[in-house]
């Protein structure tokens, strides 16, 4: 079962359309000048880091989510992660409790989650998304997270009733990673779809948890390459 409707309280608007403002506090007899002048390169990129840091807000659900998710199979070649579905929710707090107080001081905007299973149904991962109000915020928060492959602290599983993402709760978290880039944190959290608690698990296998973190890659890519505005092509208007 697929649950990949847009967030409720999220904007609609294109993210493909962004006004370039030009510098206001011109003198008068620079302001016809300064109305008809193009975008300077400065200002190009400013409206291009702005539209990066809306992309939480401004992209659907599913292209942030995409439906599948390329990664390197553990035996070698190339295999696809499915999603199982999407929170409708964007709060905060769905990380644990010392993280959730670290995304709230630097001024965490929205935290969106997916799970996904591997292409041999094996293995769940949630992939959590947070924008924070720019770089150097992402970054101070990317701290209060495990970088050493250990799921706490960390985002917490995604589960959907009816799926065979029904048993992941955070019990069953075996592996976690983050990654920043711009203003966004991208999170996993992943365990085995039946269920058995880590402690439970007996050996770790770290490498079949290993696909997590690539599929977070490209989730982080796709929101974080910015594209500089084309005035000329019809989609931005400057």
């Amino acid at each position: 079962m697929n649950y990949a409707r847009p967030w409720p309280a999220l904007v609609a608007a294109s993210a493909l359309t962004l006004v370039c403002a030009v510098a206001a506090g011109v003198s008068a007899g620079a302001a016809g000048t300064e109305l008809t002048r193009g975008p300077s390169a400065a200002e190009l990129r400013s409206a291009a880091e702005r539209e990066v840091a809306e992309r939480w807000r401004t992209w659907t659900a599913g292209r942030i989510f995409p439906a599948t998710l390329p990664y390197s199979a553990e035996q070698g070649g190339r295999e696809r992660a499915s999603r199982i579905g999407i929170s409708p929710h964007t709060r905060c707090d769905a990380v644990d409790a010392k993280a959730a107080r670290a995304l709230r001081r630097a001024g965490c905007r929205g935290l969106l989650r997916a799970t996904y299973i591997d292409e041999l149904r094996g293995v769940l991962v949630t992939v959590g998304v947070v924008a924070l109000p720019d770089e150097r915020g992402a970054a101070r928060a990317k701290s209060a997270f495990s970088d050493s492959g250990k799921p706490v602290p960390g985002l917490r599983p995604l589960a959907f009733k009816g799926t065979v993402a029904d048993r992941f709760t955070p019990d069953v978290r075996q592996a976690g990673s983050v990654r920043q880039a711009g203003p966004y944190l991208v999170l996993t959290t992943a365990g085995q779809v039946d269920g058995r608690p880590a402690r439970a698990a007996g050996e770790q296998r770290p490498s079949i948890f290993a696909f997590a973190t690539e599929i977070s890659e490209h989730v982080l890519t796709d929101l974080s390459t910015p594209r500089m505005p084309d005035c000329a092509s019809g989609e931005w208007l400057c």
